[in-house]
């Protein structure tokens, strides 16, 4: 038995190794002898530390090439990789460590004092920054010796990423090294990636997208990638003469459209641009098109399947759809209510099965068997349709997931929050139309007597939330709209004010 991710980059490694993995913004080139090294230090140092197979490894650290080497010398280890946001505050993050009980937990310098508290039951913390320096760093320096790796099946978990819960629990979805290894080479074949391509990274790696997506996909193809921090649009426009693809969030797409600088002749090298994570409006597909002769490929996936569907690299990319199911992925829309399939164009509740599909949530079994049909497919949370061509259709969201920026916000977590200040009778958060972040997050409270105004309910959320999910704005009403069983009706509240961020 292989170590069976890693085996899918030592079969895809160039034929020379000082070919270029990763080049910073800051010019620093790592080849893909560097990524053997640096990954086999990584997970040596990891087990020095006592890491033994299946333990977990949590991370909360700012981008960086170290980050990608100790992700994979994690999985080399045996290990099962944690990636945090970066935005989740001490006591979010105490809780992650808590439920998962890592044996290794690693942070940005600058945040171990405000973390201690948070970290305090794991046995091991390091620290690594923004630059790829810290006591991990030193501990992957001190390894002189190659690395074994570590022996691990298809079934064997690889990572877990936190996924938000309608009851305010983050969930861990669970993911193994098949549900990630078979989504890179599908897409590899799907989006036709070669050891010639050069991929424009600027999004985070603690989650699905810019981690397994983007970074698995090039790993899989042996191709090479552009490394940014952050969303830099001026930037992005620079290295474009240099690369051939670009994966994004609706936000990258609509501050390059601000650019000047965008035409034909600025990406008349890229052959593809992916975007995902939320929903791209039909303005922004027909603008870039118009713009650039390029038509903006969307897909569909999440944290627990993965990428599960994708508009076609020869075809149609139809604005406002998700394409089709990728290859081995069976896909179907469901009556929710009584689980029978629903004919072509019916709107109903997604559900997916495949090699991509999670292995279930981290300790908890029910929720676990409660999202799986017995025939195996999940119940995604996603209301959509097939149309007559096959396309998918994603119209709303069964459990009033808000996606903003790529980042994924459950309102009930904001309302508990804004429920225990005085002054306020209840609150409701939803999701509406944002050109720059898909969806941006909106608080609809009920005042009582000395209500805060909307600067200091948002003052109170800050530090107690990421900042990605806190409100945008803080709306006032006499009450709530609701149904003959009173529930609120958060259907009425989009429309209400859909308009509010004019998009």
């Amino acid at each position: 038995m292989t170590n069976h991710l890693f085996a899918l980059v030592r079969e895809n490694l160039p034929a020379d190794p000082d070919k270029t993995f990763i080049e910073t913004q800051e010019g620093r080139r790592y080849s893909y002898g560097d990524l053997l090294l640096r990954s086999g230090a990584y997970a040596a140092a990891l087990t020095e530390l006592g890491v033994k197979p299946g333990d977990r490894v949590a991370v909360q650290v700012e981008k960086s090439a170290e980050v990608i080497f100790l992700y994979l010398g994690a999985v080399r280890a045996g290990a099962v990789f944690l990636p945090l946001n970066t935005a989740y505050t001490p006591a979010e993050i105490g809780y992650f460590l808590g439920d998962a009980e890592p044996a290794v937990f690693v942070c940005d310098p600058a945040r171990r004092e405000a973390l201690a508290e948070a970290s305090a039951g794991v046995a091991q913390v390091l620290t690594l920054d923004a630059a790829g320096q810290g006591s991990a760093a030193e501990a992957a320096d001190r390894q002189r010796e190659a690395f074994a790796d570590v022996e691990r099946g298809p079934d064997d978990l690889a990572a877990i990423l936190y996924t938000s819960g309608t009851t305010g629990r983050s969930k861990g979805a669970m993911l193994s090294h098949e549900n990630l290894a078979s989504n890179a080479r599908t897409l590899v074949e799907t989006w036709r990636f070669t050891p010639e391509d050069v991929l424009i990274h600027a999004l985070p790696v603690f989650h699905t997208h810019g981690l397994f997506v983007a970074t698995n996909t090039v790993l899989a193809s042996g191709g090479t990638l552009l490394f940014l921090p952050r969303l830099d649009p001026k930037r992005i426009l620079d290295l474009m003469p240099r690369a051939t693809a670009m994966m994004g969030v609706p936000t990258f797409y609509t501050r390059l459209l601000k650019e000047p600088g965008l035409d034909r002749s600025a990406t008349a090298g890229m052959r593809l641009f992916v975007s995902g994570s939320a929903p791209l409006l039909a303005e922004t597909h027909r603008d870039w098109q118009a713009r650039t002769g390029h038509a903006i490929l969307e897909r569909y996936g999440m944290t627990e399947t993965n990428m599960s569907t994708s508009n076609p690299y020869a075809g149609d990319r139809v604005a406002g759809t998700v394409g089709m199911p990728l290859p081995g992925v069976a896909l179907r829309v469901v009556d929710p209510e009584s689980g029978a399939e629903l004919p072509v164009d019916t709107v109903g509740m997604i559900e997916v099965k495949g090699p991509n599909v999670f292995r279930g949530y981290w300790r908890m079994p029910e929720k676990t068997a409660a999202e799986f049909k017995a025939d195996g497919f999940f119940i995604t949370g996603d209301l959509g349709k097939v149309d007559p061509r096959g396309y998918v259709h994603i119209v709303g969201r069964g459990k009033d997931l808000i996606i903003t920026g790529g980042f994924n916000v459950y309102p009930k977590e904001v309302e508990t929050e804004i429920d225990a200040m005085p002054g306020i009778v209840e609150s409701a958060v939803i999701g509406l139309p944002h050109a720059d972040f898909g969806e941006g997050v909106t608080a609809v409270v009920v005042p009582g007597a000395d209500a805060p105004d909307e600067a200091a309910v948002l003052a109170h959320l800050e530090g107690r939330l990421a900042k990605f999910k806190c409100p945008k704005r803080v709306l006032f009403t006499a009450e709530l709209p609701r149904n003959t069983m009173g529930k609120v009706q958060k259907n009425l509240l989009r429309e209400t004010h859909a308009a509010l961020y004019g998009s």
